[in-house]
């Protein structure tokens, strides 16, 4: 080959990288330029959530077996709940990431507990405190994402009272909506430095109070605008419009929780269509983790695994 044909090849390769690199930047391509085409899209990996394998009954499941089990069932990762680990000494900590990662498993999400719906700003700066804690926890197992919530009004004192009510309750006497906003963005925005420091992207989920709807969620994460704040998108917890509210929230999606219902729902059953959802997941060129929450009745000890095998098929 000529010194010629081998100068317009590495020129003409040259072009394709420069091409791709400003097309993903989002910067203009010089005239005649070629756009590279997207890459293909990854096979959805599967967690599964220990609150799965536990679901708050009064005998608690030790994480170590949740891990054991994921593994054993065939999962990728594992989302751990914060509330369900028995201690968060450092050596906890570590020896929860040793036993994932011996095992070929991803720590792919923190699901935590926070509420800053409150006039009370001693409330508020408590849990404020105590997620900036739980970003900490989440960057010593080496977990990328965690999942954060709004938090409610708290009028309606008993959750299956609140189940029963669709999750809507009455705002606190003398406030607004607009004050629960103000103060959520405001706690949450205190917690993006840590958030940054740690490289842990806060999901926040569409999970009752003022993230129940597509709307709320959306409207706090557009308003704080940070790469660091993005959504945990919970297929079981829009109770109308369920595919419309998801495809609203599913662009900003930094991690999708998968609800299943096997032997009837702890407070309701939902019929989740979930080609459907995996056809709102590719539409939106979503690459994270699905991580699996069963909330039914049957023994975890069969239903995780044919939960399993539904988001296999469904959304391979």
């Amino acid at each position: 080959m000529s010194a010629s044909l081998d100068r317009r090849s590495f020129l003409s390769q040259s072009a394709l990288v420069a091409g791709s690199f400003l097309s993903a930047a989002g910067l203009p391509l010089a005239q005649g330029a070629e756009e590279a085409k997207p890459a293909p899209l990854r096979p959805i990996r599967l967690g599964v959530s220990t609150y799965s394998f536990w679901q708050f009954r009064e005998q608690r499941v030790e994480i170590e077996d949740c891990i054991e089990q994921a593994a054993r069932l065939g999962f990728d990762g594992v989302e751990i709940l914060q509330v369900q680990m028995k201690e968060e000494s450092n050596g906890y900590l570590q020896q929860l990431k040793r036993q994932a990662f011996s095992l070929g498993l991803d720590l792919m999400g923190f699901s935590t507990h926070q509420g800053f719906v409150s006039p009370d700003k001693a409330i508020r700066k408590q849990n404020i405190d105590k997620t900036l804690h739980s970003i900490e926890l989440a960057y010593r197992l080496g977990i990328p994402t965690m999942r954060v919530n709004t938090g409610r009004w708290g009028t309606t004192k008993s959750f299956d009272e609140l189940m029963a009510n669709k999750g809507i309750e009455p705002r606190l006497e003398g406030y607004t909506d607009e004050q629960g906003f103000a103060w959520v963005i405001d706690a949450l925005e205190r917690c993006l430095a840590k958030a940054e420091e740690c490289g842990v992207v806060l999901g926040l989920e569409n999970h009752w109070g003022l993230g129940r709807d597509a709307e709320g969620v959306l409207r706090i994460v557009h308003e704080i605008d940070s790469p660091w704040l993005r959504v945990t998108a919970d297929t079981g917890n829009f109770l109308e419009r369920q595919y419309e509210q998801f495809e609203q929230i599913a662009p900003l999606a930094c991690l999708v929780q998968a609800k299943t219902y096997y032997g009837g729902g702890k407070w309701y059953t939902l019929d989740i269509d979930y080609q459907k959802i995996g056809a709102i997941l590719k539409k939106n060129r979503y690459q994270g983790y699905v991580s699996l929450e069963f909330e039914g009745q049957e023994d975890p000890a069969t239903a995780v695994l044919k939960s399993l095998e539904l988001l296999r098929k469904s959304l391979a």
